[in-house]
């Protein structure tokens, strides 16, 4: 498929397009034929491909936190009260979009895969109108 095809089907420029297909492919992640014709392929089965994997590549970061990595910490030096909290969060992503392939994307086969952690950790039920916790 043409950049230009995904541009107009996505409405995003091609100029950044070719920025992301860059990275995607020094990751192995899709090929590119040049020439009339030209384009892009996955160059591996959808199925292969994680979305963290696409992150990953495009070198976009999944963090919750606004620490930066190797600081000495959130704010004035210290570490914030909720860093473990967002840093954690961060993690669960990472964790989710690892195990989604981008056939699950493409087939619609995402929803209902958030899962409560396997640790014992108590889950808490929103309460109802008027109801108590």
């Amino acid at each position: 498929m043409s950049l230009a095809d995904i541009a107009q089907a996505q409405q995003l420029s091609v100029a950044y397009l070719e920025q992301l297909f860059g990275h995607l492919r020094r990751a192995g992640l899709v090929a590119s034929a040049r020439g009339p014709g030209g384009g892009y392929r996955l160059a591996r089965a959808a199925d292969a491909i994680t979305v963290s994997a696409i992150v990953d590549a495009v070198d976009e970061p999944l963090r919750a936190t606004r620490c930066e990595e190797g600081a000495p910490g959130c704010l004035a030096g210290h570490r914030c009260l909720t860093h473990d909290l967002w840093s954690e969060l961060g993690e669960q992503i990472r964790l989710f979009l690892a195990h989604v392939s981008l056939a699950d994307v493409v087939s619609g086969n995402v929803r209902g895969r958030a899962a409560v952690p396997s640790r014992d950790c108590p889950v808490v039920e929103p309460a109802g109108p008027g109801l108590g916790p």
